[in-house]
Parts: C-alpha cells; structure tokens; sequence
C-alpha cells in the first residue's frame, strides 16, 4: 500500500497540500508548492521523490520524539519540503506491509482520531503525533491495543497503514460492535473502548475467538482492519515452521495433507 501527495503553488498559502491515490491499496502521492510546502511522514516511509525536494529529519524536540517512540514509531520524524520556486513536485510513501491505506480529513472529524500503535504513515504539516492511554485496565490486558494509542491531531489530512480490508462505520449514540481484538485501526474520540468476555464455556474455549472481545460504542467513526499484523505474523511463523526446511521434507506430501510431520 502507497500513498501520494501533491502541494499546489497557491500564492500566500505556504504548505498547502493536495493528495491523491490516498486511499486503499494506491500509493499515496503528494505535490508540494513551491512556497515551501512540506509534507511528514514516519521515517523510512518515503518511496520515491522527484528532485527539487529536500528531506529534513529531526525530532520536533526530544519530548515529542520519545512520545513517538512509546506509540510504536520511530524517534525521528521526517518533513519534506518543495525548494524549487517555480514547479510542483510529486512524492510517494509506502507502508512497510501489504494492507491498506486510509486517509483522514481531521478538520472534518472533530481536529482528533485515536489509532492503534504505529499505525501513522504520513500527514500534511501541522498534524501531531501525541500519547493516549487507554482508559480502563481490562482494555489495556485484553483488547488487543495493548495501553497505549497514537492520537492525531490537527486540522489537515492524515494517513495511516493497517492490515487487510478496510471498514469504515459511524455508530449512532448507544450503538455498539463487538469485534475480534485487535481488529480496531482509528476512532473518533468520543467512542467509548472496553472490552467484554465471551459468553459460554466452549465458546471462548473452542470458538476461536479468544476470552474476550472488543466492544465499541457510539457516537463516533470507526475504522476496522480485516488482517491485524500480528495475525499475519503468526501465520506466516506458522507456515515457515510447518513446511519449511526438514519438517516437509520428513512428512512428504500426505504428511502435509494430514498435517503430520
């Protein structure tokens, strides 16, 4: 998944940004102005950049830089700023997994979203990367975010990285979902996070979907992941020890049909 932006030469307005091919499996693309437009995004996520950018890293100072290192992102962030006085410039980040990509007006969602760990890609200037705890305990053990999300902030566009296919839903007031932990990308705000235990013995024993699910309530927009990295980490370390090297070898092909090895 890759995203572009695109910062159009608009006289007076330093750092305005256009972007495109900003949602879904699309690289997101941005074109910076030449009145100094800048584009951040966590550091490594550049794809590529047409000459004439100029790619500034720092920390925005050490207190900001630790905060992004307790959400999962790197110390460093990296800001990318049109030179040339005459011409747009096109430059794309990529996420560091296959998934998708969703982009996020924040000015259009209340100036602050609430996201899983590391999920930030990359953002027009002015978007900042703050801490958020979750509220309750049980949460924080159980429902698979762990303690700490990423709040973004700010009144311009924001991109995020997850796993899978995206859904995107708006609970009403009192409206609540329950979803397999782990499966929650960003939120509004104002949607109330908890969890809640399985009902039945053989269900949480046998059902395959653990002890607990997440329960989320309205009102607020909230954004799903069908394929939690960590889930496809375990498959792919699942895979590896199962059919890899002596252990296929040793079960041949009926071994591998029966799952014997």
């Amino acid at each position: 998944a890759m995203t572009a932006a695109r910062c159009d030469p608009t006289p007076g307005s330093p750092g305005r940004c256009s972007w495109r091919g900003a949602a879904g499996s699309s690289p997101p693309r941005d074109r910076c102005s030449p009145a100094l437009a800048t584009v951040r995004a966590e550091a490594g996520a550049m794809l590529y950049m047409e000459s004439g950018i100029e790619m500034q890293t720092g920390t925005g100072g050490m207190l900001s830089g630790f905060k992004r290192i307790i959400t999962g992102d790197s110390y460093f962030i990296t800001s990318f700023v049109n030179m040339d006085p005459r011409l747009k410039k096109n430059i794309t980040f990529a996420a560091p997994y296959p998934g998708k990509i969703i982009a996020m007006d924040l000015k259009l969602l209340g100036g602050e979203m609430l996201c899983q760990k590391d999920a930030f890609l990359c953002s027009s200037k002015g978007i900042e990367i703050e801490i958020a705890f979750t509220k309750k305990i049980g949460v924080g053990f159980f429902g698979g975010e762990g303690f700490i999300l990423q709040r973004l902030t700010g009144d311009g566009l924001a991109f995020v990285h997850a796993g899978g296919a995206i859904i995107e839903k708006d609970l009403n007031s009192g409206e609540s979902l329950l979803i397999d932990t782990g499966c929650l990308v960003a939120m509004q705000s104002s949607v109330d996070f908890d969890v809640q235990l399985m009902h039945g013995f053989k269900n949480a024993l046998f059902g395959g979907e653990g002890l607990f699910l997440t329960k989320l309530t309205g009102p607020g927009k909230i954004f799903l992941q069908s394929i939690p990295f960590s889930r496809l980490a375990d498959r792919i370390v699942s895979a590896s020890t199962r059919y890899g090297g002596k252990e296929e070898s040793s079960g041949g092909l009926l071994g591998g049909i029966l799952g014997v090895h």
